[in-house]
């Protein structure tokens, strides 16, 4: 049996929440976890000052039915299946979004990632060299070809990692051999964030980042 491949065009959505305008002091990108949509993803951050913050959020392209009653859909970035060609697809629609909404001239670009999101703001920020003010990296595990010199541009950053004192997938194993590598990451300006609580989202934690 052959594995073929074959290249076409596509087309994928994203959401946004407040108006970009002269008041405009934060643009967010913020990457969800594994089962989300990106409309509902931006709950999150519904308590931000709305004339200070722009969010947008991505949609993860592999949308599925989360149960056997075919009534909510979520969404996956990748999977271990073809998962470099997956990556690429990926980072060419966020290379669009990313023209489309002119980050570039983005004076305090925030770049967040939760849980599965994580590995794809890491990867976009590293094989693009995507500059930012603050990364936010929520509950989420760092990919394990990234290296200590993809990210020697980020020199200004500010880098946190959030987590839940009780997420059965950040717990104590987990902080003990990947607290190490993520400081090799990121040497500078890098903050271990604790709260109390499980595999989430901390709202609070978001709104004292921001005001920093």
């Amino acid at each position: 049996m052959d594995e073929k491949q074959v290249s076409y065009r596509t087309t994928n959505t994203y959401s946004t929440l407040n108006a970009f305008t002269d008041k405009t002091e934060n643009v967010w990108v913020v990457f969800h976890g594994i089962g989300y949509l990106s409309r509902y993803f931006l709950k999150y951050f519904r308590h931000l000052t709305q004339e200070k913050n722009y969010i947008i959020a991505p949609q993860a392209p592999s949308k599925y039915y989360l149960n056997e009653k075919y009534e909510h859909v979520g969404a996956s970035w990748a999977t271990r299946e073809n998962t470099e060609l997956e990556i690429q697809n990926v980072l060419a629609y966020l290379d669009e979004l990313y023209e489309q909404e002119g980050l570039k001239n983005a004076k305090n670009l925030i770049l967040f990632g939760y849980s599965q999101g994580v590995s794809i703001v890491t990867r976009w920020i590293a094989r693009r060299q995507i500059n930012c003010s603050k990364l936010i990296l929520n509950s989420g595990r760092l990919p394990k070809e990234l290296k200590p010199e993809d990210f020697i541009f980020l020199k200004e950053t500010q880098i946190s990692f959030v987590y839940g004192t009780e997420d059965p997938f950040v717990n104590k194993e987990f902080l003990e051999s990947e607290e190490k590598r993520i400081r090799e990451l990121f040497p500078k300006n890098l903050n271990f964030i604790p709260f109390d609580g499980g595999h989430e989202v901390n709202k609070d934690v978001i709104g004292r980042l921001v005001e920093e």
